[in-house]
Order: structure tokens, then C-alpha cells, then sequence
């Protein structure tokens, strides 16, 4: 039943009408991302059970473990021991360095567009008030053209 929440979470975040596709393709890796470090906490408690030296024994730990290893903050407090749970390691970092890319990029690019929305809006003003200044000179040089 969770899955089909998760894709119906996912469905409505990627279909909102008027967004652009890089906040749609960064609102989609981010449900990715939650979506790899839930599974991957499991995978690595999967991974480990009964390894010598393993200290992701438990979901909570191993749910840590994947946030912090998906953020690349790596306190080393917990580590997989297994080539599998170093496998799934992998995968949430590299799932989470992509997401915190393109969220990062996502806003540059919002941030961006907003600026060059200001910017043509000041020079649409701008060339406005030329038009304006022109339509005065030339008002001027008429009325001054029938006084002589």
C-alpha cells in the first residue's frame, strides 16, 4: 500500500501545470532520493546482518547512516562492513549528490530567471521612456518649426 502512496506523491509533484522542468526533474530526485535512502537503510541492515564488525544492526542506525551518507557529511559513526552494504553505500551517495545538485541548480536557475525577468522588465522601461522623451522633442521641435 506505501508504494502506491509514494507513486501518487510523486505523480501530483511532477504534474503541478505551470512549473518549469528543471523544478519539476528536482521535486522528482528529491521523491527518488527519500525513496533510496528509505530502501537503502533496509538494504543495509539486509546487508549486514550477522557480519563481523557491523554496526548498522538496526533501521534507526542504518536510516542515519543514509542521510548523512546521501548529504556526503559522513561523521564515520556508522559504516558498512559488506561488499553489498558498500554497494547500496554507493548508491545513496551517488543518489544524493545528484539530488543536491540539480536542487541546487533549480534555484540558480530560478534565482536567474528572476533576475532576467527584472532586468527585461527595467529594459522595457527604459526604452519606454526614450519613446516618451522622443515624442516630447519632436512635440517641441514642431511647436518651435511654426513660430518661425
Amino acid at each position: 500500500m506505501l508504494p502506491g502512496y509514494l507513486t501518487r506523491a510523486v505523480e501530483l509533484l511532477l504534474a503541478r501545470e505551470g512549473r518549469s522542468l528543471h523544478l519539476k526533474a528536482a521535486g522528482g530526485a528529491t521523491a527518488v532520493l527519500a525513496v533510496v535512502m528509505l530502501l537503502g537503510s533496509w538494504a543495509a541492515v539486509a546487508a549486514e546482518d550477522g557480519a563481523r564488525g557491523a554496526n548498522l544492526t538496526s533501521y534507526p542506525k542504518a536510516l542515519w547512516w543514509s542521510i548523512e551518507t546521501a548529504t556526503t557529511v559522513g561523521y564515520g559513526d556508522f559504516y558498512p562492513v559488506t561488499p553489498w552494504g558498500r554497494v547500496v553505500g554507493t548508491v545513496v551517495m551517488v543518489v544524493g549528490i545528484t539530488t543536491y545538485g540539480m536542487v541546487t541548480a533549480a534555484l540558480a536557475t530560478w534565482f536567474v530567471g528572476r533576475e532576467q525577468k527584472r532586468r527585461h522588465r527595467l529594459g522595457h522601461e527604459a526604452v519606454q521612456a526614450l519613446h516618451e522623451r522622443f515624442d516630447r522633442l519632436e512635440q517641441l521641435v514642431a511647436e518651435k518649426g511654426e513660430r518661425h
